[in-house]
């Protein structure tokens, strides 16, 4: 996602082979942006085309530091699997959704990349027909998404928004409260757990911090801000 204001800042592949002073076809066989510690892209996984935030990747270069981005916040611009996550349907959906009225005249070109404000997205998201405030299925009614596809979901989901809340989940995916809530801690703690493990300077409410999460649930992700969850499922194997 782009942050409010940050439009200007971002980098394609191209321009920032240019600012490193490579040409593109050596960029391309070096791959200098998958290098330990250089800037995550700002767009988001699987994304055809990747973006980064300039102002990031001219303080690595020039100084190998890594800045934090602004929290995450309304305005904010999503991509097209962001977006999608956000309204939760599938990047297909969101095809067909993006050119709604309602979505149309927000839709914003950042280097080649469709983008909407978040605002927008929840606008639409929010009165879609049949939508109610979510505090979990009903009782009885089995989760919509599949078990073997909640993490990824909720992944995605957070990725959006690292703030997203327990009942922005239920809403999104249509799963019980409790289910959603556990999604969230184990995602929320194992990430805390490789940014530590990656950064063990930090302490875990720096890193909490880092990755956007607020304040009411800092203290749940790092409490289990352990061994992360794939290497735990990969000891148990």
């Amino acid at each position: 996602m782009i942050r409010r204001g940050r439009e200007h800042l971002v980098r394609t592949r191209e321009q920032l082979a240019q600012e490193m002073g490579m040409a593109m076809g050596t960029f391309r066989n070096k791959r200098p942006y998958a290098a330990e510690g250089f800037p995550a892209p700002i767009s988001s996984e699987g994304a055809r085309v990747l973006l980064w935030d300039g102002e990031q990747t001219a303080a690595y270069l020039e100084r190998g530091e890594v800045q934090a981005l602004p929290a995450p916040g309304a305005e904010d611009l999503l991509d097209r699997q962001e977006a999608a996550a956000e309204v939760g349907v599938s990047p297909r959906s969101w095809d067909g959704y993006k050119s709604d009225p309602r979505l149309a005249p927000h839709m914003v070109m950042v280097c080649g990349v469709e983008h909407w404000p978040r605002r927008s997205v929840r606008a639409f998201r929010d009165g879609r027909p049949g939508k109610q405030a979510a505090t979990g299925r009903p009782k009885g009614k089995a989760n919509a998404v599949p078990r073997g596809e909640l993490q990824a979901r909720v992944a995605a989901l957070l990725d959006a928004d690292p703030a997203i809340t327990i009942a922005g989940v239920c809403a999104a995916l249509g799963v019980a409260y409790a289910t959603a809530q556990r999604a969230l801690s184990e995602l929320r703690s194992e990430r805390i757990a490789v940014l530590l493990a990656a950064q063990p300077s930090l302490t875990a409410d720096q890193a909490a911090v880092r990755l956007g999460y607020p304040a009411a649930v800092r203290r749940r992700a790092r409490g289990g801000a352990g061994t992360p969850n794939h290497e735990r499922r990969e000891r148990h194997a």
